[in-house]
């Protein structure tokens, strides 16, 4: 970076975490302008271009990702804008959602479906309503996918299409957009394809059409957001890490032995902790959940082998494998419970 560059850095780029966290968003004054976001956007426009699409939404930062309705435009959380925020995010949250290049777009495409069809008014449409679903329906707080359905798409995490039809819609438009997909090859034989060549059809009609709504709110952009860094997270891990009751008890004593039967081995508290970072990892890429809510899960698997008094009753290369079973099955069923609860 060069000498410039750095006198251009907010102050709060050097505070510690405990510091920034203190700092109210609106007080962050962040621009996209010389950010990484502006390489995602302009490869979003050109997408659209490349498909003779000339909407192209306008965007803004706030707190989170998501489209309002109504409006043809798309919300991009604050710590995208600077790597200083990443890491706290990271650090905050064990994950920076959007963080990667592809998984930005990915992303980015999933709004843009929602913001084409604000900007086009689509979702009034009789065979939108026929293939997809009514937007009116409410969204739900829970949902319980279905993951081997062939008549969705699979596009973001935990099977987002089949949460709500304007969802459904969205993931149909990015897997349409996305120039690498192959849909037609990829969802041979789905009944999503019908989605997908309805939606590609639509786009054909609308090429080179200016849409008829071009309003340009910014709802809670981050000027108008007055609430500290720390009290967006505290909100934030109250909303991914559920309580989990000791409905792995069971499980946990199949797996591990209690003291008087463990010739000294090594706690399963201790095993656990050893393997945490590795486990929820993995674990999140096999189910599609967060990162923090899987960790939670560990901690309180932690907790109630130390107040059971577990020990290792197999090899730690034995006992690795059935412990990532286990967490992955429990994770599931916590996922298909109902007490999931998915950030819509």
């Amino acid at each position: 970076m060069s000498e410039t560059d750095t006198k251009t850095e907010p102050d709060w780029v050097s505070w510690p975490d405990d510091k920034l966290l203190d700092l109210r968003l609106c007080d962050l004054h962040l621009s996209i302008d010389n950010s990484p976001l502006v390489a995602r956007l302009d490869q979003l426009a050109a997408e659209l271009a490349a498909q003779r699409l000339v909407f192209r939404p306008h965007v803004w930062i706030s707190d989170e990702w998501f489209t309002p309705d109504g409006i043809p435009g798309i919300a991009i959380p604050f710590y995208l804008v600077h790597p200083r925020l990443a890491r706290l995010e990271l650090q905050q949250m064990l994950e920076v959602e959007g963080g990667t290049p592809e998984w930005c777009m990915r992303i980015l495409r999933h709004e843009a479906g929602h913001a084409i069809e604000n900007a086009y008014r689509l979702r009034l449409r009789k065979r939108r309503k026929q293939l997809f679903g009514r937007s009116s329906l409410p969204y739900p707080t829970y949902y319980t996918p279905r993951p081997y359905s062939k008549r969705f798409v699979l596009h973001l995490d935990l099977w987002y299409s089949q949460s709500h039809p304007d969802e459904d819609f969205a993931e149909t438009f990015a897997v349409w957009l996305n120039p690498a997909s192959e849909w037609r090859t990829q969802y041979a034989g789905w009944p999503a394809l019908k989605k997908l060549e309805y939606v590609d059809a639509l786009m054909r009609e609308i090429a080179d059409v200016l849409p008829p709504v071009t309003r340009t709110d910014c709802v809670d952009a981050l000027p108008s957001l007055t609430k500290t860094l720390g009290e967006h997270y505290q909100a934030r891990r109250a909303h991914y890490g559920l309580e989990h009751p000791h409905f792995y008890d069971q499980d946990l004593k199949r797996l591990f032995v209690d003291a008087a039967s463990a010739n000294g081995s090594m706690s399963a508290a201790q095993f656990i902790a050893r393997m945490r970072k590795e486990a929820r990892r993995r674990v999140a890429e096999r189910t599609g959940a967060y990162q923090y809510t899987i960790d939670r899960l560990l901690e309180s698997m932690i907790a109630r082998c130390r107040e059971l008094d577990l020990r290792l009753a197999n090899t730690p290369e034995q006992a690795k494998l059935d412990f990532m079973l286990l967490l992955t099955v429990q994770t599931m069923n916590f996922l298909h419970s109902g007490r999931h609860r998915v950030a819509l």
